[in-house]
């Protein structure tokens, strides 16, 4: 007598009331114990009443004493339990969508409010100048303010797939570059209260989800600071390397320490292939040759220095970017000093890739 003769019997042992499926086939059976001449089955049931629980209890009773060898003890026991419910398939990725994608960097920045999506933005309608094909993928999902600045809010993302595990998401395209956003794929104005995992897995779906096609450059807008999402984000996507964003301040310098010791640290180990400081000075429109350096002179220069990183640029804090950024045309698309500074910065990360 074993578990294995026992489940056989206990297939005999019909529900009238489920399509005469065995109890063994509604899962019903919990444990079978078999000791010193004794056999003890317990069957669950659901917290809901089934009206023939004793009918199955003692129709299991009876088959057990049917075929049970002469003497044994039989006892058939009941406990409540739900039916457990199969765990939820996990998200399958891979990185088929980025086969033809040359290179990937990463657009991060020690803590929030420093240009580092106007800068993206630039960057990547510059790069699509000088005749790169190019993408966004705007990971910040706290802050999604790409579909704003590039004049895509409320654009309506097609998918691509046969059925609905295999869709993939249809960038929106303009400006000769590529766009996905979290901030396309959720409502305007919807607070996105994720936990680290369920940015992460979002994040995941934004980049690896999506058919990009080929690119010579990927560009993904990072969440500011770093924690979780960020090394969640650089485990799984294989990036090239990174740009890092700052202001000029002395006090920025810790941030960006920061940002540049989580690409350097030998679990990454990312190439970090510049540094930008934004808002350098301030030009009035009416007299763009004078320069006001409202957050100190050179800090970006010296950061780069200290940390031995390229300076790629130096972008002016000018009303023009704001509201170009406000109005969904981004300043590199214009041919104005601030322009040539995108356009310049797009050259020099070009040759350092």
């Amino acid at each position: 007598m074993n578990k294995n003769e026992i489940m056989q019997w206990l297939q005999e042992v019909q529900h009238p009331a489920q399509d005469d499926k065995s109890i063994v086939e509604l899962g019903l059976v919990h444990d079978i114990d078999i000791k010193d001449g004794a056999l003890c089955v317990t069957l669950a049931f659901p917290k809901r009443p089934d009206p023939l629980k004793n009918y199955l209890v003692g129709a299991a009773q009876a088959a057990l004493y049917r075929h049970a060898p002469g003497g044994t003890e039989v006892e058939v026991k009941t406990i409540v339990k739900d039916p457990a419910k199969p765990a939820p398939k996990g998200i399958e990725f891979n990185l088929e969508q980025l086969r033809e994608v040359s290179h990937i960097i990463g657009i991060a920045s020690g803590k929030g409010g420093v240009g580092k999506s106007t800068v993206t933005v630039n960057l990547a309608v510059a790069l699509a100048r000088l005749g790169y094909r190019v993408g966004v993928a705007d990971a910040d999902v706290y802050g999604p303010s790409i579909p704003t600045m590039t004049g895509t809010e409320g654009v309506t993302i097609e998918m691509y797939g046969e059925n609905e595990n295999d869709n993939l998401f249809v960038p929106v395209e303009k400006y000769g570059v590529k766009w996905l956003s979290v901030g396309h794929v959720s409502q305007a104005g919807q607070a996105l209260i994720w936990r680290g995992p369920m940015a992460s897995t979002a994040l995941k779906q934004i980049i690896l989800q999506t058919l990009w096609g080929p690119l010579d450059f990927l560009l993904i807008d990072m969440p500011p600071g770093t924690g979780d999402i960020h090394i969640s984000l650089i485990g799984d996507v294989p990036m090239s390397g990174a740009v890092i964003v700052t202001t000029p301040q002395a006090v920025a310098l810790s941030d960006v320490l920061r940002g540049v010791n989580m690409f350097r640290n030998p679990q990454v180990d990312k190439p970090i292939f510049g540094l930008v400081e934004n808002m350098s000075w301030f030009t009035p429109a009416a007299h763009p040759e004078e320069k006001y350096f409202l957050f100190g002179k050179d800090g970006g220069s010296k950061m780069a220095a200290d940390l031995d990183i390229p300076l790629l640029g130096r972008i002016p804090l000018v009303q023009d970017i704001r509201e170009g950024a406000d109005d969904g045309v981004p300043a590199a698309l214009l041919d104005r000093p601030d322009s040539q500074a995108f356009l310049e910065m797009a050259q020099k990360l070009a040759a350092s890739v």
